[in-house]
């Protein structure tokens, strides 16, 4: 199948980008076919964010939004910002002190996953055709390396790698441009990063893990539109990151906390830190009594402008957080993310109308840099690596001086070099951490908790989790690092066991249970696992998050 453009990812930005094409080929009375190819099982299953959203951007795109029954239903009245600084202990940070990108006041708490749902009903109400269900595989090229759109994956291939009854090939779905909103760390998006060379000269992007939970609770504890924020305990030895708590309508909470992957402790887990900070009074007093409905965990990106790839290669664009352009200093990057989409889509409708096809759209770096994207991503460029090299409070004085003071502008942009799969210390160096058990009420197990997800996939197919090299779990990572993977992913897929036969260890991967977080992709000390997509539908399927 042939298009104008083909747009690999149904997040906030593929979404805007081809929202933002078709308004401009309407408008120009030209005729233009967009194509968004989307993994997940529909528009949003896949998609996980906080998420106070920012309207900026959808301001730009959508103007008349509210009319049109867009899903921001919960404007922001309040924000909370905690220092926790113990099991029981907090600092409440007064308001003048809290740095000014935290302020909320004119944003909203949403589900993303509606937003995008929303997003996907204007653009097909625009003549976009939405493709749920296919995972985008392979990255087709010219010639000369060019790239000319991509192949959907194999549908009913066994684990064997032989084609079952149910068998369906993937589609080649070729276009003049190709985009790349695969979400964070995505597969294709890593790929290009590396066969183009997009980051030479820009330092590692680093990343977070963020763990979320949906909550019904009790009607007498809710504050529709507060926002709660906090930084400290449970998260210890240097190690950043930081949490929230957002009551929405109906009822319901949203909890969650996000943990920098440049952490040094082999024995941490960030799944087990989550269920322990929702021990804290300043979260248990609005969850006791609740029922949790949902969970869902996420990689994001955090490494900011000195890390952001270069966007534009032959025959298409990277952009939101498959680039990076998330805002870390403003704990929200949906609209940062929106905004690449929209100018990637008039960067490629110019070249489109110039009768261009398959060449480096280099306009778009042009404007980007004249953008508020840009400058946005230039104010907050400090907070990440000035959290890394000073820690909570050095980081957090450090960042009020920035934004409240400075505006963001300092002459100077801190680096941090060190990519987050290298932070990791010797296990005979590091303190073991024995983390409390479940008390099936406010903290749970991960099996308990992927069941949450409804995350699902067909049982016989090849395993989408990819070794370069199957000694090394237990050759190297089990001996150096007690074998980290068990740890940090977030829903039980990796496993040392017994080997039945001769009382052995064996690596064992439980890919069924993946909510493709990418985590593993990331932290892997010998960056010997590949995350590939799996078969199209397979996965989480969020509802409300």
């Amino acid at each position: 199948m042939e298009f104008d453009v083909v747009v690999v990812g149904a997040g906030p930005s593929g979404l805007s980008t081809a929202i933002r094409l078709m308004q401009q080929a309407n408008e120009a009375e030209q005729e233009l076919t967009v194509c968004v190819v989307e993994k997940g099982s529909e528009v949003g299953a896949h998609i996980l964010s906080g998420a106070v959203f920012e309207p900026r951007a959808l301001n730009e795109l959508i103007p008349d939004w509210k009319e049109k029954g867009a899903p921001l239903n919960t404007p922001v009245i309040r924000d909370d910002i905690y220092v926790l600084t113990g099991e029981e202990k907090a600092i409440k940070t007064p308001a003048p002190f809290i740095p000014k990108p935290m302020h909320n006041e004119g944003n909203y708490i949403v589900s993303l996953g509606n937003v995008c749902r929303w997003l996907a009903e204007q653009a097909e109400e625009l003549g976009v055709e939405i493709f749920p269900g296919f995972a985008a595989q392979e990255i087709i090229k010219g010639e000369n390396g060019e790239v000319q759109g991509i192949i959907t994956g194999d549908m009913g291939i066994g684990m064997d790698g032989e084609a079952k009854d149910s068998f369906m090939p993937g589609m080649e779905l070729r276009a003049k441009y190709t985009v790349f909103a695969e979400g964070c760390r995505g597969h294709l998006g890593k790929r290009l990063i590396n066969d183009f060379n997009l980051n030479e000269g820009k330092g590692p992007q680093h990343y977070g893990i963020g763990i979320k939970e949906l909550w019904d609770i009790d009607p007498a504890k809710h504050e529709e539109g507060l926002v709660v924020h906090t930084a400290g305990w449970p998260l210890e030895d240097g190690t950043g990151g930081g949490s929230f708590l957002y009551h929405i309508e109906n009822n319901q909470v949203v909890v969650g906390l996000i943990v920098d992957l440049s952490y040094s402790n082999p024995y941490m887990s960030p799944f087990e830190e989550f269920q322990r900070y929702k021990h804290h009074p300043v979260i248990k007093q609005y969850l006791e009594g609740g029922k949790r409905v949902s969970y869902g965990a996420r990689a994001i990106a955090k490494g900011g402008l000195q890390a952001l790839p270069k966007m534009s290669f032959p025959g298409g664009l990277l952009v939101g957080c498959d680039a990076g352009t998330l805002n870390a200093a403003k704990i929200k990057g949906s609209h940062t993310a929106m905004k690449s989409g929209m100018l990637a889509a008039e960067s490629i409708f110019e070249a489109l109308k110039a009768g261009r096809a398959n060449d480096e759209i280099t306009e778009f770096k042009t404007k980007f840099e004249s953008s508020w994207l840009h400058e946005d991503l230039y104010k907050a460029r400090n907070f990440g690596p000035a959290m890394h090299k000073f820690g909570l409070w050095g980081g957090g004085a450090f960042t009020f001086i920035d934004q409240n003071i400075f505006g963001g502008k300092l002459p100077f942009t801190l680096q941090d070099p060190k990519p987050d799969h290298e932070q990791l210390k010797p296990a005979s160096e590091s303190k073991e951490i024995q983390y409390p058990k479940p008390d099936g009420v406010i903290s749970f197990d991960r099996l308990s908790s992927v069941f949450l997800s409804n995350t699902n996939h067909e049982e016989d197919q090849p395993v989408h989790l990819q070794l370069t090299d199957p000694n090394i779990p237990l050759q190297q990572n089990l001996p150096m690092y007690a074998e980290p993977a068990q740890r940090y992913c977030p829903a039980g897929v990796y496993e040392i066991v017994k080997n039945e036969e001769d009382g052995s260890d064996k690596f064992q991967i439980n890919a069924q249970n993946c909510v493709h977080c990418k985590t593993c992709d990331i932290k892997d000390p010998s960056q010997n696992i590949t995350w590939v997509a799996p078969e199209g539908t397979g996965g989480p399927n969020y509802p409300n998050m």
